[in-house]
C-alpha cells in the first residue's frame, strides 16, 4: 500500500471554522476535509479521509490535489457553469405582466401568448415550453379558457334552480 500524501494545512483551525460557517452547503465538506487534516496527527490516505467524511475516495483525491496545487482558493472554486441569462428581457416581462393582469386583453392560450410575443417583441419566435414555464414560475398564471355555454341556456332558470336546490 502506498504512503499517504503529506498535506500540511496552512490555515489555522479557527480560520477554517470561521470559513466553514460562511460557506454554502456544497463547499462545507471541503472545509471539513481541511479541518480533519489539520487535527490529524498522522497523514491520512485518501481512503481513510473518504471514510471519515463519508465521500467517495476519488472525490477526496480531487480535493487534496486541488488544495496542493492552488491552496484554499482553488479548493473553494466552484467550477459550476450555467446561469444562462434569460431570453425574456425586463421590457418583455413587464409587457407580459401588464397583458396578463388586464381583463380586456387576456390571453386565451399559451399559443396566443407566443404569437403576441413573436409579433411585437421577438420576430425569431420563442419556444412553447420556455414561455409556459416562465409564465407559471414568474406570475403563477394558469391560462385557461372557459367552456362554451349552450345557446339555449336561460340564466333565469339557472338562478331559480340554484335557489330551490339548496
Amino acid at each position: 500500500m502506498a504512503l499517504a500524501k503529506q498535506i500540511i494545512v496552512k490555515e489555522t483551525e479557527q480560520e477554517l471554522k470561521a470559513l466553514l460557517r460562511k460557506q454554502p452547503v456544497h463547499l462545507k465538506t471541503r472545509i471539513k476535509m481541511l479541518l480533519v487534516l489539520k487535527k490529524s496527527e498522522v497523514f491520512l490516505s485518501k481512503e481513510s479521509l473518504a471514510r471519515i467524511l463519508k465521500i467517495n475516495h476519488n472525490t477526496a483525491q480531487k480535493w487534496r490535489t486541488k488544495y496542493l496545487k492552488g491552496g484554499l482558493d482553488e479548493l473553494l472554486s466552484d467550477g459550476r457553469i450555467g446561469f444562462k441569462p434569460s431570453i425574456i428581457s425586463s421590457e418583455l416581462h413587464q409587457a407580459i405582466e401588464d397583458r396578463l393582469h388586464s381583463p380586456k386583453d387576456a390571453f386565451t392560450s399559451y399559443i396566443d401568448l407566443i404569437n403576441w410575443i413573436t409579433e411585437n417583441y421577438m420576430p425569431q419566435g420563442v419556444n412553447y415550453q420556455t414561455i409556459n414555464s416562465y409564465v407559471k414560475r414568474k406570475f403563477g398564471a394558469k391560462i385557461k379558457v372557459a367552456r362554451k355555454s349552450h345557446i339555449n341556456k336561460n340564466d333565469d332558470l339557472v338562478d331559480s334552480f340554484k335557489k330551490t336546490s339548496v
